[in-house]
């Protein structure tokens, strides 16, 4: 019998077309299941050696054995920063590029120096968040945030001097946003630039500074040997190995959080199913025996964010940070 089904040529070329995006479509789909299949590089935009580099490499060692092919750290620096976090930007969205950003690149959206936001870019993961502690010499007068806060207010401009990194750096700000926050003008406490947390909180041992805004982590051993004194930490949660510090909010009712983090991204337009993959090797590296040795051993603190929370906190950073920064005079 003969069929009674006939197809002229314009449904034969539907049909072939539907064949086609068919074919495409699993053809996609093969491919992204069978993602990755080369390495995969990662970009760091800071140089060898330094605390990023570091927690990059680790991660990445630990990846490769969740995803099976190896995962290459490249140094992109210059520009303070610029420079490697625009090559993640703007290189191709397929997941075989991928980097750190670090809160450096908030500071340099704020100050004009980049169009970087949040925005432009695929956030997987945070993974590390270290708030900025407040700390006086043991042999301060000061015993609680509140009497140093209440002291810089009544005392005459200059009277205290504060330190903890460079002029402009994440510490500064840190300290700055307190003062801010709280009702004080930055201004009034000068401000004495090291290249560091280290050379900072030795400066304080020696009596040299009134206050550091270092994490309370870096500060530890000089408080365990009674050099240095705790008076709070910036974050929302007091610090584990020193449970009975308080933090700012609790210590000052000030509501000023300030971290240096680290967060893994890729490009802006990465698609689902390869985002998925490659949280899905981060949380594994995250939470692996030898990352979570290492980031103990050098102190920092690790920190999990998946990616809506991780977007949401890099939108809120982008956000915070400039608003203090434009207050204190330190962006336009």
């Amino acid at each position: 019998m003969k069929s009674r089904f006939r197809f002229d040529n314009g449904s034969k070329g539907i049909l072939t077309a539907i064949m086609v995006l068919v074919a495409v479509f699993f053809g996609i789909s093969n491919a992204l299941a069978d993602f990755p299949e080369r390495p995969i590089t990662l970009i760091c935009p800071w140089g060898a050696g330094g605390g990023t580099d570091t927690v990059a490499r680790a991660l990445a060692a630990a990846m490769e054995k969740d995803l099976g092919q190896p995962v290459n750290v490249v140094n992109r620096t210059g520009g303070s920063g610029i420079i490697g976090h625009s090559a993640l930007a703007n290189a191709k969205a397929d997941g075989y590029t991928i980097g750190t950003i670090n809160v450096d690149l908030s500071q340099l959206v704020c100050k004009g120096l980049t169009d970087l936001s949040y925005d432009k870019f695929t956030q997987i993961a945070l993974i590390n968040a270290a708030p900025a502690g407040l700390e006086v010499n043991a042999k301060s007068p000061f015993k609680s945030a509140q009497e140093l806060l209440d002291a810089i207010k009544k005392d005459p401009p200059r009277t205290y001097k504060a330190s903890g990194t460079g002029t402009g750096g994440i510490w500064h700000l840190a300290w700055a946003g307190w003062l801010y926050k709280s009702g004080v003008d930055p201004n009034k406490v000068p401000w004495v630039p090291t290249k560091g947390e280290a050379p900072s909180l030795k400066d304080l041992a020696s009596g040299s500074v009134d206050a550091v805004t270092a994490p309370l982590s870096s500060a530890l051993p000089l408080i365990k040997a009674g050099k240095v004194r705790p008076l709070a930490n910036m974050d929302t949660e007091r610090f584990g190995p020193l449970p009975d510090v308080p933090t700012l909010q609790e210590a000052t009712g000030t509501e000023w959080s300030c971290f240096t983090w680290r967060m893994i991204g890729a490009p802006a337009g990465l698609p689902d199913d390869v985002k998925s993959r490659l949280v899905q090797a981060v949380k594994a590296a995250f939470d692996s025996e030898e990352f979570t040795a290492f980031m103990a051993k050098r102190g920092f603190k690790k920190t999990w964010k998946a990616p809506a929370e991780a977007r949401a906190f890099h939108q809120q950073q982008d956000q915070s940070i400039c608003e203090v920064m434009k207050a204190v005079g330190m962006a336009e």
